[in-house]
């Protein structure tokens, strides 16, 4: 295990798509949503566990978050739950981790992820992620993880990467926007098209110089405070500069300007779990193409359903077609899969 490996997990998102199971008070990636004994984010600490000793693992989240965060991951130190006072999108995040593990080890190698996707075959995540720390480690560039795609998924983005290339890791061309289905289709009958995981690995040299160079204010901000970063002034510093960082992703920042990027393909039975839909799309289907998370639940002459509905003690279903049903904390959802686009409204 690489001391220098450190761990960085995105976790300040509010889960708006998953409501009413997911709240601002207490998002998915807090939420045992498989009903497998863990949460989605201890589920993703977890397979990092030997990657990376557990002192190297950082969690950036809201304020809000700070308790819920302890409560559900005891094991890391409390000075790497790196608070953000207001929401600015994953480029602020990521830049607030580089510099406060720059400072701690100037020859870190970073692995960023989301807090709430699922990974099914941990022993292949485990050797993916592997390869792409050993690539960064000996080359100044930035390695994303690309997800080999099963179907033609309007709901990704895609990344576009050299074409017949026998290397295990390989030079992005172009990133491409969600696209419509037709577009979809064209982009899977391509081998080099693989959808984008949100998943980066670099060294922290090297992501430090390229916020530095695309994003020089947000840079700015955190070389300003760098001093305060890691004493007990911390948290008053990030609070006062924080929301003055642009609001902009990574992937607009940095990764579609820089011209040193790399994508390592993978196929570990990836899921960002990002909608009713993608859950649908995960959990095994019943013969009337019907998924649910429990048992207590009796469906007649009902197809084509997802069901979650974990403290009701019996949920009996008759008729029913094409829908999401959902309960959580007194709230019902049933809504037609097609206007699923309609939840997000809900969950204010």
């Amino acid at each position: 295990m690489n001391r220098n490996n450190h761990i960085v997990i995105m976790a300040g998102g509010i889960g708006s798509r998953f409501w009413p199971i997911s709240t601002k008070k207490c998002p998915k990636q807090f939420i045992d949503i498989l009903n497998c004994g863990k949460t989605l984010i201890q589920d993703t600490v977890e397979r990092f566990k030997d990657i990376c000793p557990i002192e190297n693992v950082w969690v950036v989240t809201s304020e809000q978050y700070a308790d819920i965060t302890k409560k559900q991951l005891p094991d890391i130190p409390e000075k790497n739950i790196l608070l953000e006072p207001c929401q600015r999108n994953t480029a602020p995040c990521i830049a607030y981790a580089t510099w406060r593990i720059m400072k701690e080890n100037p020859n870190a190698n970073i692995i960023v992820t989301p807090s709430d996707h699922y990974v099914a075959d941990k022993d292949k995540f485990k050797k993916v992620i592997s390869a792409a720390l050993d690539f960064v480690s000996d080359n100044d560039v930035i390695t994303t993880i690309g997800i080999t795609p099963s179907r033609p998924d309007t709901g990704y983005g895609y990344i576009e990467a050299e074409p017949n290339s026998d290397k295990e890791i390989i030079k992005v061309l172009s990133f491409k926007e969600k696209p419509n289905l037709e577009t979809a289709k064209e982009y899977i009958s391509q081998s080099n098209y693989m959808w984008n995981s949100g998943i980066f690995v670099w060294n922290v040299k090297t992501i430090s110089s390229a916020i530095t160079r695309f994003e020089p204010k947000i840079a700015e901000i955190f070389e300003g405070i760098k001093e305060y970063l890691g004493t007990a002034a911390e948290h008053t510093y990030i609070n006062g500069h924080f929301p003055n960082c642009r609001n902009i992703s990574i992937d607009y920042a940095v990764l579609e300007r820089a011209d040193n990027v790399f994508v390592c393909p993978a196929d570990f039975g990836w899921n960002d779990l990002g909608t009713w839909g993608s859950l649908y799309d995960f959990i095994e289907h019943d013969d009337n193409g019907n998924a649910k998370v429990e048992s207590n639940i009796i469906l007649e002459k009902t197809t084509d359903c997802i069901v979650h509905t974990l403290n009701e003690k019996k949920v009996v279903l008759i008729g029913i077609k094409n829908c999401i049903i959902a309960e959580h904390n007194g709230y019902l959802l049933i809504c037609d899969k097609e206007n699923e686009h309609l939840i997000k409204q809900f969950s204010e």
